[in-house]
Parts: structure tokens; C-alpha cells; sequence
């Protein structure tokens, strides 16, 4: 197994706070949710890859986004499969399948079986926890 899947990212709270702006450190530390149509243009069409906005590890290739229409940036399936970890999520009364980054735990958003092909899934991302790096 490549080492940097083995390690884990650890900070104390108050590094997180310096680290992060007040909106990322609501929505990827909290558990927070950005409004619709409000994240940052991840237009299609660009090619790339997604990062992990608080440790920087990859998680979806530009090949795997589509348009939701949720206004969420979402994918059909993460650059790997030890990329995110799942965890089963019951806030606001709903059961779903929280998504966050292996690394460093950050809450990036959930998954939902509605997606396109190959996968059916859509990983629907908050797009304030991710960062692009182009080709």
C-alpha cells in the first residue's frame, strides 16, 4: 500500500482554525453544508484534479464530474478507493452516507445512489472542501 494512504492527518482544533477560513472550517471540521449554487466554478471541461482543501490529497479526476443540477460539484466515483471513507450520517432527521477525505477526516459531503454510469452514484461535494489543481 502507498504510504501516504497509511498516514493520517492530525491537528489540534486551533491549527485547523488558523489553518482554514471561518466557511471552511464550518463545512469541512463541522460538518457543514454550503448553499446551493454558491461553491467555487469548478467548470466542466477543465481537466484535472480535485484535492482535499485541508491536507491536499487527491480525490476525484475531472473525468469522473458531471452536472447534477444540484448545484453541487458531483462525480460518479473517487480517484480511488481508499480516497474518501464513508460514515452513516442522521442529522436533520435523514439517513444518509456521510463522504470525508481518509486522510484528514474532512466532511466533503455524501453520496447518493442516483448517479450516472458506470458507478449509479453521485459523490455530491461540498465544493468550499475541495481544491483543483489543472493539468
Amino acid at each position: 500500500m502507498n504510504e501516504k494512504n497509511t498516514l493520517k492527518v492530525e491537528k489540534t482544533d486551533a491549527e485547523w482554525r488558523a489553518q482554514l477560513t471561518p466557511e471552511q472550517y464550518r463545512i469541512t471540521r463541522q460538518h457543514g453544508t454550503e448553499r446551493a449554487f454558491s461553491s467555487p466554478d469548478f467548470a466542466l471541461g477543465k481537466t484535472g484534479v480535485y484535492h482535499c482543501l485541508c491536507c491536499n490529497r487527491p480525490l476525484y479526476r475531472s473525468q469522473t464530474k458531471f452536472d447534477s443540477g444540484t448545484g453541487w460539484p458531483s462525480f460518479f466515483e473517487p480517484i480511488s478507493g481508499d480516497a474518501v471513507t464513508e460514515h452513516h450520517d442522521t442529522s436533520y432527521g435523514l439517513s444518509r452516507t456521510e463522504i470525508r477525505c481518509a486522510d484528514c477526516d474532512a466532511h466533503l459531503g455524501h453520496v447518493f445512489p442516483d448517479g450516472p454510469p458506470p458507478t449509479g452514484l453521485r459523490y455530491c461535494m461540498n465544493g468550499v472542501a475541495l481544491t483543483f489543481e489543472p493539468e
